[in-house]
């Protein structure tokens, strides 16, 4: 006859639990000094510190490249203005050189026969300015014959502009629209260049001009120039 001992069913599961338990902790142990035993937790180690490092070299990097853009675009942006001041100026001179030639024809040409009696205005010229908005207005005024008095007068501008579908007229001085650079009062004895600017409304398009010179009111001479 055969005695066994008889176990309560839940007091087996957990010594087999514990045994399971007691399996696993010791497989995993054995892998864990096998990873030491071949290096690799080391390599693993060393290549997460290189790999760090490399990241904080890059993000150096990249903030030094930024600062660098920021910079290069700063005098771009500085080379680029510089670069318009100077166009500008070279197309202001170039303007200037082309009337400069333009008045020693004339004064040639104005020494060689003399003024016409009378007073008259010669060489209206009106374009636009450097400055957005702005015009820039040139003329010759001469008084032939025998004189032996300076004239002593006014100049007067009619500007007729396009703006918004309806003609309007400027006039300048009185009245303006604009300013203009310089008191509009002309005194001379022979000849007289006068050049100025006046201002015109936003979106406006200058379609002629119209200039008078005035004696106590009374129109002496005037010229027209169209420019669209």
């Amino acid at each position: 006859m055969t005695v066994r001992s008889h176990q309560p069913w839940p007091l087996r599961v957990l010594v087999l639990i514990a045994a399971a338990v007691v399996v696993f902790a010791a497989g995993y142990w054995i892998y864990e000094q096998g990873r030491s035993f071949g290096g690799f937790g080391k390599d693993l180690h060393a290549e997460l510190a290189r790999l760090r490092e490399q990241n904080a070299a890059l993000s150096v990097e990249h903030d030094r490249l930024e600062k660098g853009e920021a910079d290069a675009l700063s005098r771009l942006n500085i080379e680029q203005s510089a670069q318009q001041q100077l166009g500008n100026q070279i197309r202001s001179l170039e303007l200037e050189n082309a009337r400069l030639k333009d008045d020693v024809a004339f004064f040639e040409n104005l020494s060689a026969n003399g003024p016409q009696n009378g007073l008259e205005i010669k060489r209206l010229q009106v374009g636009n300015d450097l400055i957005p908005q702005q015009m820039r207005y040139r003329l010759l005024v001469t008084q032939g014959g025998k004189n032996d008095h300076d004239f002593n007068g006014q100049l007067q501008l009619l500007v007729t502009l396009q703006h918004d579908g309806k003609t309007d007229i400027m006039n300048l001085p009185d009245g303006a629209a604009g300013a203009a650079s310089k008191p509009f009062q002309v005194n001379f004895r022979y000849f007289e260049r006068i050049e100025g600017t006046f201002t015109i409304p936003p979106g406006a398009t200058v379609k002629q001009v119209e200039a008078r010179i005035l004696e106590k009111g009374a129109v002496r001479a005037q010229q027209t120039v169209m420019l669209g």
